[in-house]
């Protein structure tokens, strides 16, 4: 079973920074809760699913340059719950780090959009079944995975040394899963995550 997580992220922040556009060397640190609304794709007949959760995320941009920066984000390994027709069969971490190259469009004096692509690599740990499901089904989960990432958004000055940051992002994450050591079918999931900072 190949489970693909493509998470959409919108983001709502105030930042504490000069009202200018940013110059190379600039750091931005966001800190954001993170609102995971996961819809379920599953075609191993199952019903598989993960749970919606709020989790906290860091983002940190440096800026090469008044148009382009790197974006690392950032939070702590995240448990979800693995469900089969809404009854609970297992349970796993995933620690998610994604790392995005922006480019900021300037010369706007209301806003400043931007758009970024990068990487996201996936570690999954502490994996647990239920024992009726382990005993039955012997599942595995691959531990690692890469995937792509793409976001859009734009900073709003307001004035005083603040922003209003939105930013949208959507990353692929996707593992293998087993069964008696057999790949046993395809789930994918689209998460829509709404951060506010």
């Amino acid at each position: 079973m190949k489970r693909h997580l493509i998470a959409l992220a919108v983001a709502a922040t105030l930042a504490p920074l000069a009202a200018h556009a940013q110059d190379q060397g600039d750091w931005i640190v966001r800190a954001r809760a993170v609102s995971l609304t996961s819809a379920n794709d599953d075609s191993t007949g199952l019903d598989l699913s993960i749970n919606d959760k709020v989790i906290p995320e860091v983002d940190i941009s440096y800026f090469l340059s008044p148009n382009w920066a790197m974006e690392l984000i950032l939070t702590y390994p995240q448990k979800h719950d693995v469900k089969s027709a809404g009854a609970k069969i297992g349970s796993f971490k995933h620690l998610p780090p994604t790392l995005t190259a922006q480019y900021h469009f300037t010369g706007l004096s209301v806003w400043r959009p931007y758009v970024g692509l990068g990487l996201n690599y996936t570690h999954i740990s502490d994996v647990s079944w239920d024992p009726a499901v382990e005993a039955a089904l012997q599942p595995t989960l691959k531990r690692d995975s890469f995937g792509l990432a793409a976001q859009v958004g734009a900073d709003f000055p307001l004035g005083g040394g603040w922003l209003l940051n939105v930013d949208v992002k959507k990353v692929q994450i996707g593992t293998e899963v087993s069964s008696c050591g057999v790949k046993a079918g395809d789930y994918a999931t689209e998460a829509a995550i709404p951060h506010r900072g």
